[in-house]
């Protein structure tokens, strides 16, 4: 039984996971990459998110990625890494994420208090943690933590979502949702990427989306106008319970008050960087 109010890691996850994922929508994640030889952006998104695990193939990034096509990523692992090491890769993204974040919030926050505490709080949270079957929280944690607190929130923000992450594809597994199906579904529930955004980023061709979707009709989740019908409300609200539960122990180490004040934070300084312009307008939704 947990000590938290019920959904509290959760809303505490999806701030501090926004504004980690700010520098994949970021210029100067794409210029600090193409700087070192990376200049396709899907390129430059399998090396930057996954350079942590080493100079990994398709296969590893396929797995832990879950929802790409793998012939896509296949087209530039493991090949990129003879353009650049893991440890250049690494490199170039917090010279990205630095950037990214002095762009979105500005030097006077960066530089505040509260930047610093939410900094604390989110390793803090992060020490509860655990490494087993969670292939991309465990390669990200054996990385330093950077010593400017802005860096080292990013990095604790890296740390959640990725534990989070690698927990939620187990319940995807255990589901029964391929990797497209997993994505239609999310996008019918008004809170996933569009189609559009899924089929420029994915892999994925227009009639792979529409035989996922037939398959989702075929178990009852879809209906025949793409909405989800009642049973596949349930599956994806059932999703997220199951994902919040192998999510906990960080958010249980870090505790009520630390959780709400992470979350304080955390969307104070998302609100910002989406302000200023940090995410793609048509991102999210159904349409």
């Amino acid at each position: 039984m947990s000590s938290l109010p019920s959904r509290a890691g959760r809303r505490c996850h999806s701030p501090v996971n926004s504004l980690h994922s700010t520098i994949y929508f970021s210029p100067d994640f794409t210029r600090e990459l193409a700087a070192i030889g990376i200049e396709d952006r899907a390129a430059a998104y399998f090396a930057g998110r996954s350079a942590a695990m080493g100079a990994v193939g398709p296969g590893v990034v396929a797995a832990s990625f879950y929802n790409f096509n793998q012939a896509l990523i296949a087209r530039h692992l493991p090949m990129v890494w003879r353009t650049a090491s893991p440890e250049t890769v690494l490199a170039a993204r917090l010279r990205a994420a630095d950037a990214t974040l002095r762009r979105l919030l500005g030097d006077e926050a960066l530089a505040s208090p509260e930047l610093a505490e939410a900094a604390e709080l989110a390793l803090r949270a992060a020490e509860g943690c655990t490494r087993h079957a969670r292939p991309l929280y465990a390669a990200h944690a054996d990385l330093p933590v950077p010593d400017q607190p802005h860096l080292a929130f990013w990095h604790a923000a890296t740390l959640l979502r990725e534990h989070r992450g690698d927990g939620h594809l187990a319940a995807l597994l255990d589901a029964g949702l391929d990797p497209l199906e997993a994505l239609v579904s999310h996008t019918a529930t008004g809170k996933g990427m569009v189609p559009r955004w899924v089929l420029a980023t994915r892999g994925w061709q227009a009639s792979d989306w529409d035989a996922a979707a037939g398959r989702l009709r075929e178990r009852g989740l879809l209906d025949a106008e793409g909405e989800l019908t009642e049973a596949g409300t349930a599956l994806r609200a059932g999703l997220e319970d199951r994902t919040d539960r192998l999510d906990l122990a960080p958010y249980e180490h870090l505790g009520e008050q630390g959780v709400a004040r992470l979350t304080e934070l955390a969307s104070k300084f998302l609100t910002t960087a989406a302000l200023a312009g940090g995410f793609p307008a048509d991102l999210i939704g159904k349409g």
